[in-house]
């Protein structure tokens, strides 16, 4: 579904997007803004501080009432445009808890430290409209902040970035947790969703079987961790050059950070131990 900046993108009945300004390697296309509603609307991940962005996001509300702003996390590409659009809508920022984090290490977007929300939700919290809920999941993984919203009148769920539509998701310390991350997957099994619109890449249909993927892709990874690790000692930039052949030279950090997840979670189940900057198998 190609779609250029601003543009109102119709994707069902109840859920619309629209495509902010901001491409890169991190966020493909950019990062999308959904609306759910057609009388009164929710918006969720109202994107990045961009004015551009919020004249095309006030001309698609076309004047309907906004019932709840929402934040799926606060990475500067999802988050910073709430506070204006709050102030263009009346609308009440929920969502996600704020999180401010010090990130010189981190390869993806950094977080948003301006974020103050009205309302934090928890698991299970719901904001409903004409004909619409939305009920928060807790998803962790990629942020430790990180929401998923339902919305069960058309069993689908607006997973931000916990599940992408074109790319894997990157999980990179001190805040993003492989094992948090993997956990949530799991729970997304659990559900009977039939579509995931995610902030990035289009739709996912057929979600369950996606998950499945992601989870054996990231097995995968831990695998070809493991292996190098049984012919010794390794720090993280070896693994990554010998993991990641003909990798984009911008992706290089966000591949370290992944790796680095990878084997603080192994570290926890005691599969492997850190020695200075190498690691190593137990």
């Amino acid at each position: 579904m190609t779609a250029l900046p601003g543009q109102l993108i119709a994707l069902s009945p109840l859920v619309a997007r629209v495509l902010a300004p901001n491409p890169s390697p991190f966020t493909n296309t950019g990062t999308q803004t959904h609306l759910v509603g057609t009388s009164d609307l929710a918006v969720i991940d109202p994107g990045p501080d961009s004015p551009e962005h919020l004249a095309a996001l006030l001309a698609a509300i076309g004047g309907r009432p906004v019932r709840a702003i929402l934040a799926t996390h606060t990475h500067r590409d999802h988050s910073p445009l709430a506070g204006a659009l709050a102030a263009e809508t009346g609308a009440p920022i929920l969502g996600c808890a704020p999180l401010a984090l010090a990130m010189g290490g981190r390869a993806d977007a950094a977080f948003d430290s301006d974020y103050a929300p009205d309302h934090v939700l928890a698991e299970g919290d719901e904001v409903q409209g004409a004909g619409w809920t939305l009920t928060a999941i807790a998803t962790p993984g990629h942020t430790s902040n990180h929401l998923a919203f339902a919305l069960p009148e058309e069993r689908a769920l607006l997973s931000g970035d916990h599940v992408m539509g074109w790319s894997t998701t990157v999980v990179a310390p001190p805040d993003g947790d492989m094992g948090a991350y993997m956990a949530s997957l799991d729970k997304l099994l659990g559900r009977d969703d039939a579509i995931y619109y995610p902030a990035h890449g289009d739709p996912v249909a057929n979600p369950q079987r996606y998950v499945r993927h992601l989870l054996g892709h990231r097995q995968l990874r831990e695998g070809q961790i493991a292996r190098r690790l049984d012919e010794g000692a390794h720090a993280v930039p070896a693994l990554v050059a010998a993991m990641y052949v003909g990798l984009d030279p911008r992706l290089e950090r966000a591949a370290q950070g992944s790796v680095l997840a990878h084997l603080l979670d192994m570290e926890k189940r005691g599969l492997v131990v850190r020695e200075g900057e190498t690691w190593r198998r137990v």
